[in-house]
């Protein structure tokens, strides 16, 4: 609907790139995933290879039996420092709250962070994960974008600081344990905590003396109060302090002072954050096996760390996931916390489900133990059951790993397979071995996803997800692990082909040497079948027969811009019952889906996750253009990232009429038509048909005249059929006509629009606003409610210091960007319709993808990058 506003110059020249740049740039991206994949999967073997040679002079059944003689009342020790640890991390978010000068109910606040951590801590990626369940807990709270964002970065740098301070203290206090394991001189460790706590020193004076820091001349950060930072500084001594105590505990006997402990603590965390294994896993036990080596023997430390693992970080995850669907149960959705709340379910179930997945896998590699041997042979069970539920748990154990992915988002078929998984591994957990603690978990995760059944709302199937290449690779690590794991249990065990043909009770080695086979050729197998099965196809122009059945489904919508789909000059993706559908086209790298789904609004959610997993197989960026505020959600859930363009006009058009001085052109161009003597029509059916000719020779004089081209996307282009689909208005005289403009309405006649407007080179002057004027009135006698002027580009964008940087890259282009576009002129010539402006947002990719976006964007509606710089040449 740009057509509506003056004649002006085209947007920039987009970049151009040779075509050998181009193909390495492809190739990259493609192998980009892989490379970064395969170094996680190295890392993941160094790190097992390292871990083997610690723990080589250690038995399994050494380790197992300091897990058992671990007292109770350590254990509730361990415990109940966990719930300390988790209490004081709300102070994190309490902290930056005040820093964000923003204010939260309480119960939100602790909410929020027990699930942020609950998950960050067992995912990884704290500031991705965590931060992820803020932005959507506070912005449901009310909490603007860059108020969140402060948040997130303050828990972020706040944590940073915390444990460089405390580290740095505890290695001032235990030099001269950390010193012997280094092979350093312990007043050089003194030193260098020293300095560290000096620059923590300075830090905190300049909170004291000033209020922002600038950093490289380009970056401002606003640093907190001095007295906020010595509290955030406090906070994070007493939880790491918690959280070490969590682990010291479960230490055996005389255990080795605090202070060192801590220290080298300390060094595992940041170890394990550096790394980005999903939780530390192998790094934070390697680090800690190093350093305490001396004073704890490895089968305790190791018995510490596994029930560790157990305490800090399965338990605080089952608990964030029963506390946010009671959340649900208790307060319905009545609520914007509730209903946000409720929509992490399926992440806090992804990430219990994979959790459960690897317990069944490494259940599957060692034995049981001896008093559930002893169980086993007095309750007489038979042999095949023990082999069979041996091999089909570790199996079910893969398949978790698999439908997690699916939980993440929320398909339905994920949910079914992973309950009927949970509930068979529970019952298979007894003949097992009696594996009370893993048929209890297994149970609690069945039960966590019938209460969190609402959320799997996505009607797709398991066979249609593709995998990528990092999830491949990390099955691979899965088994690398299993296979050391194996290894480490059976040490005492030669290897000789007949173990995997003997079937007794006490031939514990063999069974797991078949549940991993097992679990191998599975893994194999499915991983085989997602690199060679074929893609599902390169998107084709729509046929008649679709565009048809889009049509139907545009002819029910209240919103006019469905009616863009008619053009047939994008691509359309139905939802499988084919009651809505998605357009969208394609240039470069992006794909980019015009306005969101249209039709049934209950598949909305699976369409544009379909769009965006169809994007991504095929190796693209997606995106979606021109989106409302309230459907942003969905595109957030989507991961994807919002950034204004601009603002949306609408006239009401009840109360819409040509009185006031705004109107004073419109009145008086519609005057002056009468005089002319122009008639307003309406051309539909045959009558339509019949004037298709005479269209065409006005649009043709029209592009002409204007030196231009036909636009295409967001942009309508004179097509016949397109025409036939919809009302056609036009001006004549005589009988001739010499102007027209097709009427963009649906049956619902909530909202209208107009697409092309175009008229004769010696039409009288005021031709298009008698013709304007009339289009108005007519939509309103029909009872249409809302008449869509379209957006105004780069308009409304924030005027705050510390705005966004889009919105000021954004806020600078409508100032001084007159040369590229007329921003300013668009803005005012839409503004004298007095009208209701609405924002419109690209949901993309973050960093720079929204600016490729932008450029294909360009590229897409200007038919190509050469009909974008031509336009941009005609305009200079």
């Amino acid at each position: 609907m740009t057509e509506l506003s003056p004649p002006s110059p085209d947007t920039a020249r987009p970049h151009a790139r040779s075509a050998p740049t181009e193909a390495v740039a492809r190739g990259w991206q493609r192998a980009k995933p892989w490379l970064i994949a395969l170094a996680a999967v190295l890392l993941c073997l160094l790190l097992a290879a390292a871990l083997h040679g610690l723990a080589g002079q250690v038995r399994y059944d050494e380790v197992m039996q300091a897990i058992a003689a671990t007292h109770e009342l350590d254990i509730l020790l361990a415990l109940m420092a966990t719930a300390a640890s988790y209490l004081i991390l709300t102070g994190y978010d309490f902290s930056a709250l005040a820093y964000a000068r923003a204010r939260v109910n309480g119960g939100t606040v602790l909410l929020t962070s027990f699930t942020a951590y609950a998950l960050s801590n067992t995912i990884g990626l704290g500031p991705l994960t965590g931060g992820a369940v803020r932005t959507r807990l506070y912005t449901a709270a009310g909490l603007k974008a860059h108020q969140v964002a402060q948040v997130v970065v303050f828990n972020a740098a706040a944590f940073a600081l915390g444990i460089l301070a405390f580290g740095a203290g505890a290695l001032l206090w235990g030099a001269p344990d950390v010193a012997e394991l280094l092979h350093l001189p312990a007043t050089l460790l003194q030193a260098g905590a020293a300095a560290l706590l000096l620059g923590v020193a300075v830090f905190l004076l300049l909170c004291r003396r000033q209020r922002t820091l600038q950093l490289g001349g380009r970056w401002r950060l606003r640093l907190p109060p001095a007295g906020l930072a010595v509290q955030q500084l406090v906070i994070s001594a007493f939880e790491l302090m918690a959280s070490a105590a969590a682990l010291w505990f479960l230490l055996p006997g005389e255990r080795m002072d605090l202070p060192a402990f801590t220290a080298f603590y300390a060094i595992a965390i940041v170890a394990g954050i550096i790394s980005h294994v999903p939780g530390g896993v192998g790094v934070f036990e390697a680090v800690m096996l190093a350093a305490t080596r001396e004073q704890v023997p490895a089968e305790s430390m190791l018995a510490a760390l596994v029930l560790y693992r157990g305490i800090y970080y399965v338990i605080p995850l089952v608990a964030a996931t029963a506390l946010v669907l009671g959340w649900e149960l208790k307060s319905g959705v009545g609520t914007p916390i509730a209903r946000a709340a409720t929509r992490l379910s399926p992440r806090l179930l992804a990430a219990l489900t994979l959790v459960a997945g690897l317990w069944l896998i490494a259940s599957g590699v060692t034995p049981f133990t001896e008093d559930a041997r002893e169980m086993l042979a007095t309750l007489k069970v038979p042999l095949p059951l023990v082999e069979a539920s041996h091999f089909l748990g570790s199996v079910a154990g893969l398949g978790l790993l698999l439908v997690a992915r699916g939980l993440f988002h929320r398909l339905d078929a994920a949910w079914w397979a992973a309950l009927v998984l949970a509930l068979v591994s529970a019952v298979l957990a007894l003949p097992k071995g009696i594996a009370l603690h893993e048929a209890g978990l297994l149970a609690t995760l069945a039960l966590l996803l019938v209460a969190s059944r609402k959320q799997f709302d996505r009607r797709s199937s398991l066979l249609a997800m593709r995998l990528e290449p990092g999830w491949l690779l990390a099955l691979g690590a899965v088994l690398a692990g299993s296979l050391w794991l194996l290894f480490f249990a059976y040490q005492e065990v030669a290897y000789s082909h007949r173990l995997w043909w003997q079937f007794e009770l006490d031939a514990q080695a063999p069974r797991s040497l078949r549940a991993l086979l097992g679990v191998a050729l599975a893994a194999m197998a499915f991983g085989l079948w997602q690199l060679l099965r074929p893609p599902s196809g390169q998107a084709a122009e729509p046929s008649r027969e679709e565009l048809d059945r889009a049509a139907a489904i545009v002819a029910a919508n209240p919103r006019a811009e469905a009616c863009f789909a008619l053009t047939g000059d994008k691509h359309l993706l139905f939802s499988p019952s084919g009651r809505s559908f998605l357009m969208y086209g394609k240039q470069n790298r992006s794909w980019i889906a015009l306005y969101g789904p249209v039709g049934d609004r209950a598949e909305m959610a699976d369409l544009a996750w379909r769009f965006v997993e169809l994007a991504r197989e095929h190796g693209g960026r997606p995106a979606f253009y021109q989106v409302r505020p309230a459907s942003l959600p969905l595109y957030l859930d989507c991961g994807l990232q919002a950034f204004k363009l601009g603002e949306h006009a609408h006239i009401e058009l009840p109360e819409f009429n040509l009185k006031g001085a705004k109107r004073a052109n419109l009145r008086s161009g519609m005057n002056r038509g009468e005089r002319e003597g122009l008639v307003f029509e309406v051309l539909e059916g045959p009558a339509l048909d019949a004037a298709l000719p005479e269209l065409r020779a006005v649009s043709d004089a029209w592009l002409g005249k204007q030196k231009t081209r036909e636009k295409r996307f967001s942009v309508g282009r004179f097509d016949e059929d397109y025409l036939r689909r919809l009302p056609v208005a036009v001006a004549r005289r005589e009988g001739r006509i010499l102007a027209f403009a097709n009427l963009l309405i649906t049956a619902p006649a909530e909202e209208a629009a107009v697409d092309l407007m175009r008229h004769l080179p010696d039409a009288p002057p005021g031709t298009m606003d008698f013709l304007f004027a009339k289009v108005l009135l007519h939509l309103k006698d029909r009872g249409f409610q809302r008449f869509a002027l379209g957006m105004a580009p780069m308009a409304g964008m924030a005027e705050r210091r510390h705005a966004p940087r889009w919105q000021r890259l954004g806020r600078l282009l409508y100032e001084h960007g007159e040369r590229f576009y007329n921003f300013r002129g668009l803005r005012s010539f839409k503004d004298k319709f007095e009208p209701v402006w609405e924002p419109r947002y690209l949901a993309a990719p973050g960093g720079v993808a929204p600016l490729f976006v932008l450029l294909d964007l360009a590229a897409l509606i200007g038919g190509g990058a050469k009909g974008v710089i031509g336009k941009f040449e005609a305009g200079k």
